[in-house]
């Protein structure tokens, strides 16, 4: 079998035309999901960029690999002690490698974020650039093209590829973005939402979209009405239409080599991103909707019935579990992942009946999402003090998550908390459990790229003292330990 994998880093399903956007922003992605399964209800067990993509690596939660945050305390990488590899928690990349299967990656991930457990396993690892993440799609396609060309038509390859243009910065070229300029924005956010967002101070709120003054033309300054809004938007859908651009590129070369009928495509993201949700613009930064929603593209030649839609709810972690069914193997022991291959074929299949998602790395959260209701605990707010301890959203009276209604349901909260509680116990039971990495991050803080001090200083020159004031109580003896139960 013939395998691809594209993996499109902050990625927003609704943004994309297959999933119902007006914009045409996927047609080639398009194409593909007409031929497969197009999943409604895909999200990531751990965000951002690092956490996820360890679990696509390992098959397993935060909460068991480690790698919660990007580097630090709660961010190494666990894996069983001594020579050898443990055939519990394999890693992926090497359980195919090792059933046959030739395993490739072109991603610059690893080199970006210092993970260097990322490149366990793989026949070939192609970083095609220095860029740390920050080369486009072109130049992506510049170094797999050629790949294709002599190894395509080869059996038995798992190939991942992985793009960066929906991430800011958009690099790409500017005409990209200006195709949106006469399409029209989603109601959400409206002027009386971006009106009640100006007086937020947080990283990547309305008025303080940007750390430094450095920003490219894709971006606005700020986001001070729906222009700025579609400024914003439109640079977003700029990056997301350029990259598929290649992926088109790419079907054509399989067009070209006669198997473009012939390979399994799987399409998805390592995690999304806020559009003004929670007054957070175009950044990873939360265990919320906008973060963990993703996409999941997912067409086997001979199984997938075109045009197949499915709203269970699945992790990525799910996902890696389905590649490895799909090719005959066991599902190890250790790995976290349930395979819906039956779903694939067409099976009756239900779903998990609910989600539990964390992050870590700019403020400490677990969520937990049902058809419902989405759950979300913080244990430490970092720079996002605007985030209730507790907090419940109703998704289906209220999808853009306006308003917490946590006080009016206590039984919902009581109900939420159990499944996380339940679903920590369950974890600490696993066998090679070591510790929580989520209590690593609460005992330094979720202090990665900006720290206290740098914000404080960020609303000083801006102006905002009173708001430098809150954060510098705050975190004026760093002694901000919440109560965890972990």
């Amino acid at each position: 079998m013939r395998m691809i994998y594209l993996d499109i880093d902050s990625l927003r399903p609704d943004h994309m035309s297959c999933y119902g956007y007006k914009r045409q922003t996927t047609p080639n992605i398009d194409k593909i999901a007409s031929e497969g399964v197009r999943f409604n209800s895909c999200y990531t067990a751990s965000s951002p960029c690092v956490p996820s993509r360890a679990s696509f690596m390992s098959g397993r939660f935060g909460i068991n690999h480690g790698a919660l945050t990007h580097w630090g305390p709660g961010g190494e990488f666990q894996y069983p002690d001594g020579d050898g590899h443990s055939e519990e928690v394999p890693f992926f990349t090497r359980y195919l490698r090792n059933a046959g299967y030739k395993t490739v990656t072109f991603s610059t991930f690893g080199d970006r974020h210092h993970a260097w457990w990322y490149f366990a396993g793989w026949n070939e690892v192609h970083t095609h650039s220095l860029k740390e993440g920050n080369e486009n799609a072109d130049e992506v396609n510049g170094a797999v093209i050629p790949w294709l060309k002599q190894h395509g038509k080869e059996e038995n390859y798992f190939l991942h590829i992985q793009y960066w243009d929906p991430h800011t910065f958009y690099t790409y070229p500017i005409e990209y973005m200006e195709r949106w300029k006469d399409e029209p924005l989603k109601e959400f956010p409206d002027e009386a939402t971006i009106a009640s967002q100006q007086q937020d101070s947080f990283p990547r709120s309305a008025q303080f979209l940007h750390w430094g003054n450095k920003f490219p033309a894709t971006m606005p300054a700020q986001i001070t009405n729906r222009a700025d809004l579609k400024h914003a938007i439109d640079g977003y859908d700029g990056g997301i239409s350029y990259m598929d651009k290649y992926v088109g590129e790419l079907l054509d070369t399989l067009r070209e080599l006669g198997i473009e009928d012939d390979v399994c495509f799987i399409i998805s993201a390592d995690h999304a991103e806020s559009m003004g949700e929670q007054g957070i613009y175009l950044e990873h930064a939360s265990a919320t909707e906008a973060v963990h929603h993703i996409p999941l593209i997912i067409k086997v030649p001979g199984v997938t019935q075109p045009g197949q839609v499915i709203d269970g709810f699945v992790y990525n972690v799910d996902v890696i579990a389905t590649i490895t069914d799909m090719v005959g193997l066991q599902i190890p022991v250790g790995w976290d992942g349930k395979s819906f291959l039956s779903t694939l074929k067409g099976e009756h299949w239900q779903g998990r009946d609910y989600l539990v998602m964390d992050h870590a790395l700019y403020v400490c959260q677990r969520a937990v999402r049902d058809e419902k209701w989405y759950f979300i605990r913080t244990y430490h707010p970092g720079l996002y003090l605007h985030f209730d301890e507790v907090t419940l959203y109703d998704m289906v009276n209220d999808p853009n998550q306006l308003r917490n209604v946590a006080a009016d349901y206590p039984e919902i909260v009581r109900e939420m908390d159990h499944r996380l509680s339940s679903w920590q116990h369950e974890q600490s039971r696993k066998p090679g459990y070591k510790v929580d990495p989520m209590q690593k991050v609460l005992e330094t803080g979720p202090w990665k790229y900006l720290k206290p001090e740098d914000w404080v200083r960020r609303l000083e020159k801006a102006g905002w003292q009173s708001e430098a004031n809150i954060i510098r109580n705050q975190y004026k003896s760093e002694a901000l330990q919440p109560a965890y139960d972990g």
